[in-house]
């Protein structure tokens, strides 16, 4: 796995360093309100709906590249994913936003089957990158990617609070 622009293990400890940070911060609290109606049972591994209040940070979709070189260090579907995820958070960073902050996430797969087939690892890489948080998701199956070798797109929606 290639990680842009720092090297794997910074970015690995980076990301750690943050999540214990956003756990610490959010103990107790959401920083936006999840919408479930009433009588509907909580989705797992997502929400139905969030209500934020803030400034907006809008991420284009990211595929699982090593962004500076834009090259793939993998065909694994789920490796690519955990690309992605990172290459959001890079994103996110740079807007001084944090992965708790994510309002909506929508992936967009080439593949239902690797998807459905992956479901274990690309869970613990979400956990891993994102920490416990699942905003509104939405996944799209698609038949390719702009790049012909991406497996998986992932764009995202946050909202830095006011009092942030």
């Amino acid at each position: 796995m290639s990680i842009a622009p720092r090297d794997e293990e910074e970015v690995e400890e980076m990301l750690h360093a943050e999540l214990v940070e956003i756990a610490e911060e959010t103990t107790g609290a959401n920083r936006f309100e999840l919408v479930l109606p009433e009588g509907w049972p909580r989705p797992r591994g997502y929400s139905n709906g969030a209500v934020a209040t803030g400034r907006f940070v809008t991420v284009a979709g990211q595929i699982g590249w090593n962004p500076l070189t834009r090259t793939f260090d993998t065909d694994d579907f789920a490796a690519q994913a955990r690309q992605a995820l990172h290459n959001v958070v890079e994103v996110l960073l740079a807007a001084n936003a944090r992965p708790h902050d994510l309002v909506r996430l929508t992936w967009y797969a080439t593949s239902r089957d690797e998807y459905m087939a992956s479901l274990k690892e690309l869970g613990a890489a979400y956990r891993e990158i994102m920490g416990d948080h699942y905003p509104p998701m939405s996944l799209v199956f698609v038949s390719s990617l702009v790049e012909s070798h991406a497996k998986v797109e992932i764009e995202a929606t946050a909202v830095i609070p006011e009092h942030a």
